[in-house]
């Protein structure tokens, strides 16, 4: 018995060594933790199981058969993070770098089932060379189970994607289908066709990191929702992100307990919307002051700042948080903006996660780029979202409203659950200037009317009131009680049940 007790403790030795100590210390060389270091700072202390440690390829072509290594370059198995219960599959890149063989795919395919069935999030951590190319086609199946295993899990568990290390060809698109991505500064890269292929075709000469690192995805292509400065901040950040989401669509968000009172008032909030309507200020101090002890989990804070969205707590209950930025574009919606909002909102209203809105736009940008590249479809992605959501919505209405924006910012006839305004609030079809300039154009060449009459026209539509007295808006509130109003209107709404009407699927304005 006990030889064969020692002989198990030293397969699994071999096992967790992976590629070997010297293929260890290059991955560390390079700035990287090892797949298993990786799982250790993720999961609580000694809550890993792991699955398939023994598990090899099965290839015998081009001589593998004689190269195997237990494990086949992939940990995989569930722990839990901060006490709740999450799968994993974290690539080994010293082993076969990271690639992705039929029984390493078949390894992952067993978590992300095992995770559908029992309601809990999987964490898939990137490291990969791309596809076992001695396996050929089988490796591509294996690739197309896992995509095939993503699209099945959308909306039922989260998904996120942390990318730390290669990602490329074919192995971006399960990242790419997962609720959320994150990678690390100088280190990982994600492209569909490397520098290589790229300056073979278009004659266009790139590096790695231009062309598919951490801040060209988080700040350019939107394909990254963060990035981080390395392996440790990043796995530590992740716990406290998944500390957010409930495990499945199944459950309500977690409720943390928070010290902070429901009823807080903020008078600094009074004086935060300038006097000048031209003159911007930062959305995030509202938003700030708003959650519980300040502490917002922003998605996307590089990509489209036009836009900001992240998770909070309200009375210790996750929220998502939509708001326009009058610091960058004024707050105008644009193409990447409408798509980033979009998303999220949908995301929010898969996991059953309440959603505040925090208006000030005036308008869609305009210009021949934007239209040529389909604002019209990409705006009304934005509007569909929020349209087809059935969580709780609470919309805050803080300086410009205009146009078809307004209706598109949770409005609330598009079913906006509580809409409120602060007395600063301008809602209307357009801005006084241009409006008055429209609809008495024959004074344009006289100053004075224009501005008598644009004078007039604010008086009558660039406040809360109008919208107001139609029922359009619930309340106009004081800066200073927003806090204390939106949480009496979540707490209002938790028992909120609408469905709408039974359909295979919608189909979005893609």
């Amino acid at each position: 018995m006990r030889k064969i007790i020692q002989k198990l403790d030293e397969k699994r030795a071999v096992a967790r060594l992976g590629g070997g100590q010297t293929r260890i210390d290059a991955q560390h060389g390079k700035g990287k933790l090892t797949a298993r270091e990786r799982i250790d700072i993720l999961f609580d202390e000694d809550s890993f199981e792991e699955w398939d440690m023994f598990v090899e390829h099965r290839c015998e072509d081009f001589d593998m058969g004689e190269a195997r290594v237990p494990g086949d370059g992939v940990v995989t198995g569930y722990g839990t993070i901060n006490g709740r219960p999450m799968f994993v599959y974290s690539q080994d890149f010293t082993v076969f770098g990271g690639s992705l063989s039929e029984s390493h795919a078949k390894k992952i395919l067993k978590v992300m089932e095992k995770a559908v069935q029992v309601g809990a999030p999987v964490i898939g951590i990137n490291d990969s060379g791309g596809a076992r190319i001695q396996e050929g086609v089988a490796s591509l199946a294996g690739y197309a189970e896992v995509f095939l295993q993503n699209v099945l899990a959308s909306g039922v568990v989260p998904q996120i994607s942390m990318v730390m290390g290669p990602c490329a060809g074919g192995a971006v698109y399960s990242p790419a289908i997962t609720d959320f991505i994150f990678m690390v500064k100088d280190t990982s890269y994600m492209f569909v066709t490397g520098p290589d292929v790229v300056k073979a075709v278009t004659h266009e000469t790139v590096t790695q990191e231009q062309l598919g690192g951490a801040m060209t995805h988080a700040g350019k292509s939107g394909v990254a929702d963060g990035a981080f400065e390395n392996d440790v901040e990043a796995l530590v950040q992740l716990r406290r992100f998944m500390d957010f989401l409930p495990l499945s669509n199944k459950e309500k968000p977690p409720v943390m307990p928070s010290a902070d009172p429901p009823d807080r008032e903020d008078f600094s909030l009074d004086t935060l919307i300038p006097d000048s309507p031209n003159k911007p200020y930062d959305m995030k101090e509202l938003i700030q002051k708003i959650l519980d002890e300040g502490d917002f989990f922003e998605i996307g804070e590089h990509f489209a700042k036009n836009m900001i969205v992240g998770f909070g707590r309200m009375e210790g209950q996750t929220v998502g948080v939509v708001a326009n930025q009058p610091m960058v574009l004024a707050g105008c919606l644009d193409i990447d903006s409408s798509r980033k909002a979009a998303r999220f909102v949908r995301f929010c209203d898969c996991f059953n996660i309440p959603i505040i809105t925090f208006v000030d736009v005036p308008g869609f940008l305009p210009g021949t780029n934007q239209e040529y590249n389909g604002i019209i479809k990409h705006g009304a992605k934005l509007l569909f979202a929020f349209a087809e959501a059935t969580v709780p919505k609470v919309t805050v209405i803080t300086r410009k409203a205009y146009g078809g924006a307004y209706d598109v910012m949770s409005s609330k006839h598009i079913r906006g659950d509580v809409n409120f305004a602060w007395p600063t609030a301008e809602i209307a079809v357009m801005g006084a200037r241009g409006a008055v300039e429209i609809i008495f154009r024959q004074d344009i060449g006289d100053a004075e009317k224009i501005a008598e009459r644009t004078k007039d026209y604010e008086a009558r539509f660039a406040n809360p009131f109008r919208a107001a007295a139609l029922g359009f808006i619930d309340d106009v509130i004081m800066p200073h009680a927003t806090r204390g109003r939106i949480c009496r209107s979540l707490a209002m709404l938790k028992s909120k049940d609408i469905k709408n009407p039974w359909k295979k699927h919608d189909n979005i304005p893609l």
